[in-house]
């Protein structure tokens, strides 16, 4: 996590079809979490991904579910059939995030300093139970602060 990149603009939508964009949440450390259906690993991990995005809540941290099944119309049932609370779910159907990182593995977290640059990336299943990750991921976000106000002093 210590090159910062660049990427692609890309458009996603949000389960009413309406478009969102990353830089929606300028400013602060964004998980961008892939996610599908039909991956078992996915449902393993979603519950404990929630957990984690209620106890961030009020943080500089933003996690934004991303569910790359090609049937928009498929997510919202499903998250409804497994009682996940993931109704601010974003939806790439057509797979746009393919302009930032690959998406041949799910689950996928990339994670977006607050100018919107990728600084890092989980390919693969996660415990986000595990007590250490909210607060490294505390201290991560607090690094990006620590740095936006050593330069806007100069």
């Amino acid at each position: 996590m210590q090159h910062a990149r660049k990427v692609a603009k890309v458009t996603f939508a949000d389960l009413q079809g309406n478009p969102k964009t990353l830089a929606e949440y300028q400013g602060r450390l964004v998980l961008l979490n892939l996610w599908a259906s039909w991956c078992p690993p996915c449902l393993r991990e979603m519950p404990a991904l929630a957990k984690l995005r209620s106890k961030l809540q009020g943080s500089s941290i933003q996690i934004v579910p991303l569910s790359i099944d090609e049937d928009p119309a498929a997510v919202t049932p499903f998250l409804a059939k497994h009682e996940l609370k993931l109704d601010d779910s974003w939806i790439d159907s057509k797979k746009e995030i393919e302009k930032i990182m690959p998406a041949n593995v799910v689950p996928a977290t990339y994670i977006f300093d607050p100018n919107g640059n990728l600084v890092g990336f989980i390919r693969g299943y996660l415990d986000w139970d595990d007590p250490d990750i909210a607060d490294y991921l505390l201290r991560f976000a607090a690094k990006y602060q620590t740095l936006a106000q050593s330069k806007a002093k100069q």
